[in-house]
């Protein structure tokens, strides 16, 4: 059984620092970050006996393994800023973690399509996708009753 979390951190060192506490309290395994706190382009924060997964100096996705007994392996053909991919092994587990992290300001197809490349690649493996989505309408005004 692996205790998984998913949370945006906002750049937030407090938020970090209260997500450290968080892991001990209920010992978990692997949180999926979006939005991490980072400190001269580097995640910042997270104690050293934990393994940080990120990619770039402008990361919006990583992911935090807690657990020692987790071997990971980075998947960089599907992996970029905003994406982070692992190859996870626990005992006779193996699976495939996703954190995600959907920019507003980006055409959607294009996280369509990424997401569609990641699961081709892993297509038939157990994964687990955790993914910011920000949300937004194209529509320029509301629609009302009875128009």
């Amino acid at each position: 059984e692996l205790k998984c979390l998913q949370i945006n951190l906002q750049h937030s060192r407090a938020a970090t620092s209260n997500l450290m506490q968080i892991i001990n309290q209920h010992h978990l395994d692997i949180v999926f970050v979006q939005e991490p706190y980072m400190l001269n382009n580097k995640i910042s924060g997270i104690p050293r006996k934990y393994k940080i997964f990120s990619r770039g100096n402008k990361t919006r996705a990583a992911i935090l393994i807690a657990n020692s007994q987790i071997d990971a392996i980075i998947i960089n053909q599907i992996s970029d800023d905003d994406t982070r991919v692992l190859e996870i092994m626990y005992g006779n587990l193996k699976l495939y973690a996703i954190s995600m992290y959907l920019d507003i300001e980006k055409d959607m197809n294009i996280d369509f399509l990424k997401t569609d490349n990641i699961l081709s690649f892993t297509k038939g493996a157990n994964s687990i996708i955790w993914t910011n989505s920000n949300a937004r309408s194209t529509m320029s005004k509301p629609i009302s009753e009875g128009n």
